[in-house]
């Protein structure tokens, strides 16, 4: 048992990467939908390309969703509306009809018996009642329309040219009196008081009968007996042909998931994923080692694949449709912005794939998401460029919608159905890239978040440390104005070099800008800080000086961390003199003492652990000592390079460092030349 702890303890990187890496495929399997994979491929309009294929077992064929889609329409067209008849209204409306006739009936100006105008009066209101009187507008209903009356809970139909509206009455009236026409004008205005609407639209109850009428929809349309043919080779899939396929793949990835095959259906999905990451894996440890070996690094691209399979599955259980709203580039944007573009690639196509199980119309959603990754990483540059981000989202917005079209016009044949029917669907689709497209600006603050949860650093945040007006390097430029040009010129000539090797030449600036911010505290102590030749530490003894020189490194990474500056960051000034000695004060105490410690004069490292803390580390050392030189000519620059970068060599200082021999020429004859364009001699001009 100790021993397996001892091993596990000198393999805890290892261990941990193996456990990230089982974990994500457990997770994977869990979220991937439970069901069998179709075996055979086939899209609209294409030709059968295996042979010929038979029902292996009795299967119904089912509606596709057009045609559902219009049954739907039809039975909320064709639904019968509910109104909610008043009977005491019309009770009501008799009794005052009779009391104001009384009030207005005059015995000396009409020839027409009272009891005989009262009748025909209460006649008109019963008839006026009969099917009921609506109060708002009927422009809605055709006069033909079926409408369901509903009194006491009783229900009879009707049409909608037999309901009374309001505007009716005086015509009505006018019709009733046409024999006795002395009774016109009073008719109309009694009835025009005494008749109320009675109706009233029954919203629940006519939408509970049109959800019971599409619940009773049968979303079949025939069965095919087992042994059946479905279709032959070379044949075009459309048609009830197109219909049959899609039946089949569904009902055979439900029927093929049971509890029999569990084990061995998840042992397959098992396999199939476990070839995905290990592919990662294997792409990380070739060609990125040093990501590889960071394992936060390797958690952060793997929670953000998680993350986006995740978002899928969960789009895909609520609906289906809206798949297209998911921005899966924003994964190669995240990962070019914080790596690089064949990572973020990389990354993306694996993502897709494993997508690829769980989505409808799955070679189409691969083919769409693949062509927009591809084109993320060849237009999303620069990101700390604002305006950059806005224009690759718009060209990946495009890519997506003319492939989109493209698929549809193969599927289809033409453009004609595009604005009906199934392509109603596809303008859907449209509008869902172009949302996908507002969505994928999130890439911005998610990058801002990345940064603090994972403490990486993104090319946004770089260029912001590249300012030389932010608070720290102005306060260096105060108080160290020596150093701040010294980290100037490092600055230049490490950025070149960095860019000659392909090395992250921003990364390079902003570390060769703060990796002496340590000499701030103080800066006299310094040469490149004295504005005369009187050196203080002179008149200490070495090993002290030495601990002032040497503390300037300790001192600048706890100002870092006050600053909160990146831990990438941090690494420059921890490296950037490795665990070189302070070679003049160990000279002056060997040589007054005829021994010296080397412990005492030695900085506590880490030696460079990068390319481009090996890129500062050079760049620092050429552009210090290159203030010693005098009259400096391209001989004597090309020969202190060479003489400074060997002394490197040979203490071993890059032996920690990915970088190679032909790497370490590059970048001395970029400081060689460089150096050289800084020391020129200029004319000289006659007085």
């Amino acid at each position: 048992m100790h021993q397996f702890l001892s091993l596990l303890a000198r393999n805890q990187s290892n261990a941990y990467k193996l456990l990230l890496m089982v974990a994500s495929i457990i997770l994977v399997i869990y979220m991937l939908p439970k069901g069998g994979q179709f075996k055979y491929q086939f899209q609209k309009g294409k030709p059968w390309q295996y042979e010929n294929l038979y029902a292996p077992f009795n299967f119904t064929i089912k509606k596709d969703n057009k045609t559902l889609e219009e049954e739907r329409e039809t039975i909320k067209r064709n639904a019968i509306p509910f109104f909610d008849l008043d009977p005491d209204i019309p009770l009501a409306a008799l009794q005052e009809f009779s009391v104001l006739l009384d009030l207005s009936y005059q015995d000396s100006a009409w020839t027409t018996p009272k009891n005989k105008v009262k009748q025909l009066g209460l006649n008109l209101v019963n008839k006026i009642y009969k099917n009921g009187v609506l109060g708002g507008s009927g422009d809605d209903y055709l006069p033909e329309q079926l409408v369901n009356l509903r009194v006491d809970n009783k229900v009879r139909q009707t049409v909608f040219s037999r309901v009374v509206q309001r505007e009716e009455l005086e015509a009505l009236s006018q019709r009733e009196t046409e024999s006795i026409t002395e009774l016109s004008d009073i008719f109309t205005q009694i009835i025009a008081t005494v008749v109320k609407p009675n109706l009233t639209f029954n919203a629940a109850l006519t939408e509970a009968s049109v959800q019971e009428l599409l619940a009773d929809i049968n979303p079949n349309i025939g069965v095919v007996e087992k042994g059946a043919r479905i279709i032959a080779k070379g044949e075009i899939v459309e048609g009830d042909k197109f219909e049959r396929l899609n039946s089949l793949r569904e009902q055979y990835q439900s029927q093929v998931w049971s509890q029999s095959n569990y084990k061995w259906l998840v042992f397959g999905y098992t396999l199939l994923v476990s070839l995905v990451f290990v592919m990662l894996y294997l792409f990380l440890r070739k060609y990125r080692p040093e990501i590889f070996e960071h394992n936060t690094k390797l958690s952060f691209i793997f929670i953000n694949i998680l993350l986006m399979i995740f978002v899928t599955t969960l789009v895909i259980k609520l609906d289906a449709a809206y798949v297209y709203l998911i921005p899966l580039c924003i994964l190669p944007i995240v990962l070019k912005s914080f790596f690089d573009a064949r990572l973020g690639l990389f990354a993306h196509v694996l993502t897709v794939l494993l997508l690829g199980f769980i989505v409808p119309n799955s070679f189409e959603f691969m083919f769409l998401q693949i062509i927009a990754g591809i084109v993320t990483i060849l237009t999303v540059s620069e990101l700390s460029k604002r305006a950059n981000l806005f224009i690759s989202v718009g060209q990946i917005t495009g890519i997506y919608i003319v492939g989109y079209l493209a698929f549809f016009i193969i599927q289809e044949g033409s453009l004609e159905g595009l604005f009906s029917g199934y392509g109603t669907l596809a303008m859907e689709n449209f509008a869902y890239f172009l949302i996908c497209g507002l969505i994928t600006l999130f890439a911005f603050p998610l990058i801002y978040a990345y940064e603090r949860i994972f403490g990486l650093v993104s090319e946004v945040s770089l260029l912001e440390l590249s300012n030389t007006n932010s608070p720290l390097l102005k306060e260096l430029s105060n108080r160290a104005p020596g150093t701040f040009h010294h980290s100037l010129n490092v600055a230049n000539l490490a950025e070149a070099a960095a860019q000659e090797i392909g090395a992250d030449s921003m990364l390079v600036r902003v570390g060769a800008l703060y990796h002496d911010i340590g000499k701030m505290n103080n800066p006299t102590n310094f040469t490149e800080n004295q504005v005369n030749s009187i050196n203080t530490l002179n008149d200490l003894e070495p090993r002290e000086s030495a601990k002032i020189i040497i503390d300037h490194v300790i001192k600048g990474i706890e100002l870092a961390r006050k600053y909160k500056l990146p831990e990438r960051i941090i690494d420059f000034i921890r490296t950037h003199h490795g665990t070189n000695l302070v070679y003049y004060f160990y000279k002056k105490e060997f040589d007054a003492q005829g021994s010296a410690d080397e412990k005492h004069y030695r900085y506590p490292g880490p030696k460079p652990f990068s390319r481009e803390t090996a890129i500062l580390m050079m760049a620092d050392s050429v552009e210090a000592a290159s203030k010693s030189l005098k009259d400096p000519t391209s001989a004597k620059i090309n020969e202190f390079v060479e003489s400074i970068v060997e002394m490197h060599m040979e203490q071993g200082q890059f032996d920690n460092a990915n970088i190679t021999f032909k790497e370490i020429g590059q970048i001395k004859k970029v400081l060689k030349k460089k150096l050289t364009n800084m020391y020129h001699l200029r004319v000289a001009y006659p007085e």
